[in-house]
């Protein structure tokens, strides 16, 4: 049992970061050339994910991974685009069915908790006070402490997909 426990959480695991991107069709993305970070809110009740140098660190991955785009930080001030973002965690279990018993006539169940560590940034033009990008970041681990450890790349995962492609 506890091996097929271990197995879900692998699986869990390995296929567990997700990537969702919308945007907005009739936004310039070309004359974005300046960005701000206005607001980082972290909404998780763990205290791994909820402190002030997780903040300094998405700040610090988002300004790295915008600057790599060629945008520009501007600390204060008027930007061509502002940047918010939400960190948030839940805490949530699989639950998983194998035959069992004699013969495969039974049925076994294990419940298998973990973690869903989200990440959403969004991107708002200052000028329309409109959203016009948004990705959200998902990752699942066996707890909070090891979805701190993908932040990182949950913030260059996402932001890779910045600007969006022209349709």
């Amino acid at each position: 049992m506890k091996i097929l426990a271990l197995g879900l959480l692998v699986t869990l695991g390995a296929a567990a970061q997700k990537i969702e991107i919308e945007a907005d069709r009739a936004a310039d993305f070309s004359r974005f050339k300046t960005f701000a970070i206005r607001d980082g809110r972290l909404n998780s009740k763990n205290p791994s994910l909820n402190n002030e140098l997780v903040r300094k660190r998405l700040d610090a991955g988002i300004q790295k991974a915008l600057e790599a785009k060629g945008l520009t930080f501007v600390p204060s001030g008027s930007a061509d685009v502002n940047v918010r973002y939400t960190l948030g965690a839940v805490r949530k279990s699989e639950v998983e069915r194998y035959p069992a018993g004699w013969r495969g006539w039974g049925t076994r169940v294990v419940r298998v908790p973990y973690t869903e560590g989200t990440l959403v940034i969004d991107l708002r033009d200052p000028s329309t006070r409109s959203l016009v990008w948004r990705a959200i970041a998902r990752e699942e681990k066996s707890d909070a402490a090891k979805v701190e450890g993908k932040l990182d790349d949950m913030v260059k995962k996402a932001l890779d997909k910045y600007p969006p492609k022209a349709k």
